[in-house]
């Protein structure tokens, strides 16, 4: 008798760990059971991918999708509602809402909240704060964790962790590699008048120059080497910051962001104004260079959006009033696709930076590969798809892109999730089927 399956994606080009492989795959239970030639195959339901590439679904490491607390901007049924439209079928969100997610408390309710409503899998980080530096130890091996997040600059009350005393006990409170936000808050402090006195968002990457990235990004490796914990360095800018990074492989792993890789001061702040304002800064092109060669050497290891929306009523506030921030998730992929098409990066590194790379830095059980017993998580894509990125486009709740009116040549055409589809030709499907990520260290 012929094998059944759930779900066959059948006659597409599948990115596999070998590489490029003109397979089907066969979907069961959430998981992929087969990889060859299934044209006998009994399914309940198939997908063709005549002329596509079948893709490990994206994992986005670090979004903000504002809930609880500001769900007038984002909220998680909206932001993974955009993360699947672009591909993502797992993201990782991040403490600063309100309440912080701090305690088990905070953690439970927003896994409740994602429960029927989060269109992807999904995990959240707690900070690391002297409110719950004792805990860490504890709250990082819960599940739905996706592990400690610490802020070492812009951020307010409990979540700012600025001082290399409270940094150095919250590296020693558990195992589990550390996300960290590095731009050196006395620095920023000291400078914050240049923001003031410009009065435009131009001023950005002066006021929050290279210097107060490195200044951080030093501390915070030579912390981790003494205690003897990995971190991983996120939204990296600057070509000082990767020359560091480049001899410190073997404690810190590096994410950058597409803003970065993308966009370049001053022009990207004389078009786009606040909307091109985020933390750390779009810097000048010879550090948008530096990131390109970081790409083609391995020094950084994954890509992350830093989906961070705002109102664009919030945004058009007077800078530096006006709040720092994108939204991102939705336009990774594509942009990415586009990138590749421009010969920046390959098929293989594009895959290593968005679904493999996350795997291995945060020990995500399961996912990030299409192999035999994965979660069966694609990202079906049309390499020679040429579409143009419009606001009505994005799902998110703000209702924007800074993105809007560039052309790509690339596009996510279905997503599915753990077997299910999800996404189809720009348009969501089904019911949200997101459940927690689970890690190896929580198992």
């Amino acid at each position: 008798m012929a094998e059944r399956f759930d779900l066959v994606v059948r006659d597409g080009t599948v990115v596999t760990p070998s590489g490029p492989a003109a397979v089907d795959i066969g979907i069961r239970s959430g998981k992929i059971a087969a990889l060859g030639n299934l044209g006998g195959a009994a399914a309940a339901a198939t997908l063709d991918a005549t002329g596509l590439h079948v893709l490990p679904g994206v994992i986005d490491t670090q979004v903000h999708f504002r809930e609880p607390g500001m769900e007038h901007k984002e909220d998680i049924a909206h932001g993974s509602k955009a993360a699947v439209m672009g591909g993502v079928t797992a993201f990782f969100e991040m403490p600063n809402t309100s309440p912080l997610t701090l305690g088990k408390a905070d953690l439970e309710d927003k896994l409740a909240r994602s429960a029927g409503r989060a269109w992807c899998d999904h995990a959240y980080f707690v900070g690391g704060s002297e409110d719950n530096v004792a805990d860490l130890a504890e709250l990082e091996r819960l599940p739905g964790c996706a592990g400690v997040k610490v802020f070492m600059g812009s951020s307010t009350g409990s979540l700012l962790a600025d001082k290399d005393e409270l940094l150095a006990r919250i590296l020693a409170n558990g195992r589990r590699r550390v996300a960290v936000h590095a731009e050196d808050e006395d620095r920023l402090k000291e400078r914050q008048h240049i923001a003031k006195e410009a009065g435009h968002p131009r001023a950005h990457p002066v006021w929050r120059d290279e210097e107060a990235a490195l200044r951080a990004t030093k501390r915070i490796v030579n912390l981790a080497t003494t205690a003897g914990r990995p971190v991983h360095v996120l939204h990296i800018t600057s070509a000082e910051e990767l020359e560091f990074l480049e001899q410190h492989k073997d404690v810190a792993t590096v994410e950058t962001t597409l803003n970065h890789l993308t966009m370049a001061a001053p022009e990207c702040y004389e078009r786009l104004g606040s909307k091109a304002q985020m933390n750390p800064p779009v810097r000048e092109e010879r550090h948008r260079d530096a990131l390109w060669r970081a790409i083609a050497d391995g020094t950084i290891d994954v890509i992350g959006s830093d989906h961070a929306p705002h109102t664009l009523e919030e945004k058009q506030r007077p800078y530096p009033s006006s709040p720092s921030g994108m939204p991102g998730v939705q336009t990774v992929l594509p942009l990415l696709l586009d990138h590749m098409s421009k010969g920046r990066l390959s098929l293989a590194r594009l895959v290593d930076l968005t679904s493999d790379g996350p795997h291995r830095i945060y020990g995500i059980a399961g996912k990030g590969r299409i192999a035999m017993g994965w979660d069966a998580d694609l990202a079906l894509v049309d390499l020679k798809a040429e579409r143009e990125i419009t606001d009505d486009w994005i799902a998110s709740k703000c209702g924007w892109t800074p993105f809007a009116g560039t052309r790509v040549t690339g596009w996510p055409i279905a997503t599915v999730v753990r077997g299910h589809l999800v996404m189809k030709d720009d348009e969501v499907l089904g019911l949200p089927v997101g459940e927690p990520v689970r890690f190896w260290s929580t198992l």
